[in-house]
């Protein structure tokens, strides 16, 4: 399909090594003078659901900063686009917050966030075949690991309790895919 948007200027307003922001002057669809904010993310949002044999998977807690409150989500991180493929970002991932491995990958969704005012996107995969080995967090994370049954962690959701849009998306998908 054609854009119908007509953009007239595009001028930075804030850039940091993971998101630029720009100010954009447009002639929307139906043909009115408007103005568009986008945020555009520097990396692909990848996110993991790690299952073993006995049908468990890994929650990682912690606290967000720009929520101020405390968030269990699946192992998710950034893949830096262009320099990583999102599979390797995702092993990475995965063994950083869990020291899980995982001998077989499938990926399991594509998205986009907030597709109003970003550009983000990312995957989604299921790690199965794993083997417990020692976490390495990034020194700015302070995560709590929980094991728990994949159904639990399906039951947070469905009680509000996971409100991570990402970790939502992944484990209601990952309950079609399982099946």
């Amino acid at each position: 399909m054609k854009n119908p948007w007509t953009t007239l200027s595009n001028e930075e307003v804030y850039d940091n090594p993971w998101i630029q922001v720009t100010h954009r002057k447009v002639i929307t669809p139906t043909g009115t003078d408007g103005i568009y904010g986008l945020v555009h993310f520097k990396n692909q949002a990848i996110g993991i659901v790690p299952i073993d044999e006995e049908g468990y998977t890994w929650l990682v807690g912690q606290y967000r900063y720009t929520l101020e409150e405390y968030s269990w989500e699946i192992p998710e991180g950034g893949c830096p686009i262009g320099a990583e493929a999102p599979l390797e970002s995702a092993k990475r991932e995965l063994l950083e917050e869990t020291g899980l491995q995982a001998a077989q990958w499938e990926h399991i969704l594509d998205f986009h966030t907030s597709n109003s005012v970003t550009d983000e996107a990312g995957k989604i995969y299921i790690a199965r075949q794993l083997t417990q080995g020692q976490a390495q967090p990034e020194d700015t994370e302070d995560l709590k690991v929980k094991r728990l049954p994949f159904e639990e962690a399906l039951q947070m959701v469905y009680r509000g309790e996971i409100t991570d849009l990402m970790s939502i998306a992944g484990l209601m998908r990952a309950a079609v895919v399982l099946k």
